[in-house]
């Protein structure tokens, strides 16, 4: 048995076959994450002192980034470690559970984009943080997908649904579902949502249906401005052209936000931002050192955003990100 410490001195232990965030997660901790297959890089953790070895092959970090760090999600000590990392704190983060779901409505937004509302058993209970995702099962098929609304007791949840070719779970959505089919649903899941901060400026990136948990968290946030009068938001909203656009914040009524749509393929007629969402930031006006990012979308562009926007003064623990990943 491993003693594992964190840089804030909360201590847990870990068994040589157990990965260090299933360690953590038993002892009442927290750290950050999001898929859990090591497959994106939300719980990637700094090694002071000590080794471990990983679960899976590990197709994310580089050679030159495993000499000091590591996945939670898939590293397994080797001796007792030192990491460079705070848990979560004192953010209430609710039990997973599998619930069933019945398809209220299905939209198209556009040719390759969908918004699913789901309703609940009145007797599930299913609570989550505004920003947190779940999987969606279908068979012995299952999908991870952001929860596009604010939670709000008893109320439908709502997904943005990409369609992604040859996709399993794609032929579903767009071929075959149809209201009140039966699906079952995990969660929540997930660490991205608000945190708690004394920065004065919040920061939203996201592409495609990245949307969907910014949405969420830009609804709580509505819904309790007042403890938010003396932040500045700021949304970018990256896509390719004026057609990828499926949702802007036009139902959000926060006077201190500020929205930013950045295109990288639309033709001269656009006025605003032409290029990278990641870009668009750095173009602003905000100041990076006193701000709070949170990205969501693709991996490339998230590591893209990451590195651009420290470069430009953001603390390396003020961002935050969900990478969504494709499975097929």
């Amino acid at each position: 048995m491993f003693t594992i410490q964190l840089k804030n001195d909360k201590l847990f232990s870990c068994d040589s076959t157990t990965t260090i965030f299933e360690a953590a997660k038993a002892a009442g901790i927290f750290l950050e994450h999001s898929c859990l297959t090591a497959r994106c890089r939300s719980c990637v953790v700094k090694i002071t002192e000590g080794t471990t070895k990983d679960k899976l092959d590990d197709m994310v970090l580089t050679p030159a980034e495993k000499e000091t760090q590591t996945l939670s999600c898939n590293a397994i000590p080797t001796s007792d470690l030192l990491l460079d990392v705070e848990d979560l704190g004192n953010i209430t983060l609710y039990e997973k559970k599998i619930v069933p779901a019945k398809i209220q409505s299905i939209e198209k937004l556009t040719p390759d984009v969908i918004k699913v509302m789901l309703r609940l058993p009145p007797t599930a209970n299913f609570a989550y943080n505004s920003g947190q995702y779940v999987n969606l099962i279908r068979g012995d098929i299952k999908r991870s997908y952001s929860v596009a609304n604010a939670f709000k007791e008893k109320e439908s949840l709502e997904f943005f649904i990409k369609k992604y070719e040859h996709g399993a779970m794609s032929r579903y959505w767009f071929e075959e579902a149809k209201e009140n089919d039966l699906l079952r649903m995990e969660g929540p899941l997930g660490s991205f949502f608000l945190r708690e901060t004394d920065k004065s400026n919040i920061v939203f990136l996201a592409t495609g249906t990245g949307i969907a948990p910014v949405k969420a968290i830009l609804e709580q946030v509505q819904a309790h401005s007042l403890d938010y009068t003396h932040k500045n938001f700021w949304l970018f909203f990256g896509a390719r052209t004026e057609n990828d656009v499926f949702w802007e914040p036009t139902m959000i009524s926060l006077k201190n936000l500020q929205y930013i749509k950045a295109l990288s393929r639309e033709m001269n007629s656009f006025n605003g931002h032409k290029g990278y969402v990641q870009e668009a930031v750095i173009q602003s006006t905000i100041d990076l050192s006193n701000a709070q990012v949170y990205a969501c979308g693709s991996n490339d562009m998230i590591e893209s955003a990451k590195k651009v926007c420290m470069e430009h003064g953001l603390p390396e623990k003020e961002f935050f990100s969900d990478a969504f990943i494709c499975t097929n």
